[in-house]
């Protein structure tokens, strides 16, 4: 079974980032221009959090929310939520659904190799189900019958 490692090397797309001093407007666009829905937070090559269109949308709420002066430091989302870089596919999916988080950092030993999205292992995970069910053998439901009873 594919574990969140396999995940990230088929992915093979890199983490990107900025800093705790960009401004959320700055940080919108990176995300824009990236297609991506979550940009990571580094400070000094160490990442201290990450900001989501779930936090655009939550803070977007608040009276005087400035998207061009406000710095991402005071609107990322932490503590972050890590996985081990075997974990299986379908362990992720339950994970980030039992802590109704959207995004894991996948670590090994105490490296971060990388990060993983709801929709990344949602599409691992239907991949891994899709080769399940095509290597299961068909023949005997294929050839069922009702049989019909004798009347006595």
């Amino acid at each position: 079974m594919k574990t969140a490692e396999d995940v990230l090397n088929e992915k093979d797309r890199p983490i990107i980032a900025t800093n705790p001093d960009t401004t959320i407007a700055d940080a919108i666009k990176t995300m824009v221009v990236n297609n991506i829905g979550a940009i990571v937070v580094k400070k000094a090559d160490k990442i201290v959090g990450i900001f989501t269109e779930r936090d655009l949308l939550h803070h977007s709420a608040r009276e005087g929310f400035d998207v061009k002066s406000l710095k991402l430091r005071d609107y990322m989302t932490e503590p972050l939520h890590f996985t081990n870089f075997d974990e299986p596919v379908y362990l992720l999916l339950d994970k980030m659904l039992g802590m109704r988080v959207r995004h894991l950092f996948v670590k090994k030993e105490e490296e971060i190799l990388g990060i993983l999205s709801i929709g990344d292992v949602m599409k691992a995970c239907l991949n891994e189900r899709t080769k399940e069910l095509q290597s299961v053998s068909w023949e005997y439901y294929e050839n069922w019958q009702w049989r019909k009873r004798r009347k006595k």
